[in-house]
């Protein structure tokens, strides 16, 4: 009886033991499903936080995102080895420009996960929000790469449960983005330090880390050479290059951990860096850039950027930028189609000169074109221009184009048969695309219709944001314009200070410390 007593307490302890740890796993999947069904893609959310979470409950929305964080860096990790054990020969192009985009990306990740577990100084929801967007733009941007390249193999290793987990991010930090109390004139830190406020202002004041000549009187006779160079200091303090009077035959990259560069021409007349790869050429259209720009808070002045390759070649890039907080001040960016890349996070352009054909300036960035010349070019026969093609492919992210105080006209070879070529303002190149143009002179070349469908079909076009406000001059009247459900003629100050240096960028904190000359408001 004793015995039997003891056997029957040891199995009710274990009884009990194991009714707890049902319980508790229970209650655990439980609440992973509560939080996971929260999101866009509650499946991958639920089997990788459970593999991560098994006996804890989720209690707060900032550790639930953290988590969603995680998951993404880990999984981009394992897509980046597979992708370097599976590299092809065949696909030599392909496979070099995923592997920097996937290591930006895991950079990016890394980033936001590290400024979430120091606050809200280092990493605002806008913050995170603009580095959780690049993320998926360069996973986006791969799969473009191998698709244009018709390298369907390498599509394999580009993981659907990687762009839907940061997808998941992207929407849970939204709920941050809105509830958060910061303002656009305090969004984010300032990344000029007081004795760089005169870097945009007369050349005399500056002084020159290197200076480029290609006659031989500077340190260096290349600009990459000169970037390269910048690249080994130890302190990422800023870097200001002067590249002198010259045409610059070259390929230049600024690459992700090369920060605060800056490029100094002596006027964009007289400093040209120029190339000519093109997709038609073997190269995506990612890498086809005569110059790419990943480091962060990158200026450059008085240069220009050009591509060319020519109609004939297809998208061929004259400049690609990724660089965040970046400036581009009285810059020429010169090309055909796929002109200007503005790839991804925050950039800001003053008195620059945009030239193209089609798609010409293109891309997921948070972006302001402020008195700005944008022109388009003489196409194909049978081509129309298109100015934009933005590409935002996601509801919850913060990225799109603004032209604020611009002008838009058409180039000496595009006049004389203006009437034979139709111009649009952009076409949907992804579901979400956004695009406002405020302030803005249109010449007669802007067709009536403003807005071009993509090919014969209705995409995105309830689903994009296309809008108008106050612009003036013989192509701006809106009275034809598309009748789309996302088309909007914009009456009210509010809505189209979303789009200003102020609302898209929260420019006010960074910029102000450059000395461009910018307008903060409408």
């Amino acid at each position: 009886m004793e015995i039997f007593g003891k056997t029957f307490y040891i199995l009710l302890l274990f009884s009990s033991i194991f009714s707890i740890v049902s319980s508790r796993k229970e209650s655990s999947s439980n609440n992973i499903d509560w939080w996971c069904n929260k999101t866009p893609h509650p499946k991958p959310c639920k089997y990788y936080t459970t593999k991560m979470n098994n006996h804890f409950k989720i209690k707060h929305r900032v550790e639930f995102r953290r988590m969603l964080v995680q998951q993404a860096l880990e999984q981009s990790l394992f897509m980046q080895k597979e992708s370097k054990q599976n590299s092809s020969g065949e696909h030599k192009i392909v496979h070099g420009d995923c592997l920097k985009l996937f290591e930006n990306t895991i950079f990016h990740l890394n980033r936001t996960l590290e400024g979430l577990h120091k606050g809200n100084k280092i990493c605002s929801p806008s913050d995170a929000q603009t580095w959780l967007t690049t993320s998926l733009t360069n996973i986006e941007t791969c799969k473009n790469g191998a698709l244009e390249l018709n390298a369907q193999d390498f599509n394999f290793i580009v993981h659907n449960n990687v762009i839907e987990m940061i997808r998941n991010t992207l929407a849970i930090n939204m709920y941050f983005l809105k509830h958060n109390k910061e303002t656009g004139e305090g969004s984010f830190p300032s990344w000029f330090s007081k004795h760089e406020r005169k870097l945009l202002q007369s050349k005399s004041s500056l002084k020159f880390n290197i200076v480029v000549a290609k006659d031989g009187s500077g340190q260096f006779k290349t600009v990459q050479a000169a970037l390269d160079n910048a690249a080994k200091r130890k302190y990422k303090a800023r870097f200001v290059i002067h590249v002198k009077k010259g045409v610059y035959k070259e390929n230049i990259e600024v690459n992700v951990h090369n920060d605060n560069i800056m490029l100094v021409g002596d006027g964009m007349q007289n400093t040209i860096i120029t190339s000519f790869r093109s997709v038609q050429g073997g190269y995506t259209t990612c890498s086809s850039a005569t110059a790419g720009i990943d480091g962060l808070h990158f200026i450059a002045r008085d240069i220009t950027f050009q591509n060319t390759a020519g109609p004939h070649k297809g998208q061929a890039v004259a400049l690609r930028s990724a660089s965040d907080l970046s400036v581009f001040y009285r810059c020429a960016i010169s090309g055909y189609q796929d002109t200007l890349m503005t790839h991804a996070q925050r950039q800001f352009y003053r008195q620059c000169y945009i030239y193209g054909t089609v798609d010409f300036i293109f891309g997921n960035a948070a972006v302001v074109f402020q008195n700005c010349n944008i022109f388009a070019r003489k196409p194909l026969d049978g081509q129309a221009n298109m100015i934009t093609a933005q590409g935002r492919g996601d509801p919850f992210q913060n990225t799109g184009i603004s032209f604020h105080n611009c002008q838009i006209k058409a180039t000496s070879d595009l006049k004389p048969v203006v009437d034979k070529y139709k111009t649009y303002l952009g076409r949907p190149w992804q579901q979400y695309s956004r695009v406002m143009v405020m302030k803005t002179f249109m010449d007669t070349l802007v067709s009536p219709l403003g807005w071009s469908p993509w090919g014969d079909t209705d995409f995105a076009q309830g689903t994009l944001y296309y809008a108008e406000y106050e612009n003036y001059g013989p192509g701006s009247s809106t009275k034809d314009r598309v009748k789309w459900p996302g088309y909007h003629v914009i009456t009210s100050p509010n809505e189209a200070s979303k789009f200003t240096v102020t609302g898209l960028l929260a420019g006010p904190s960074w910029l102000s410390t450059t000395t461009v000359p910018f307008t903060s408001g409408l």
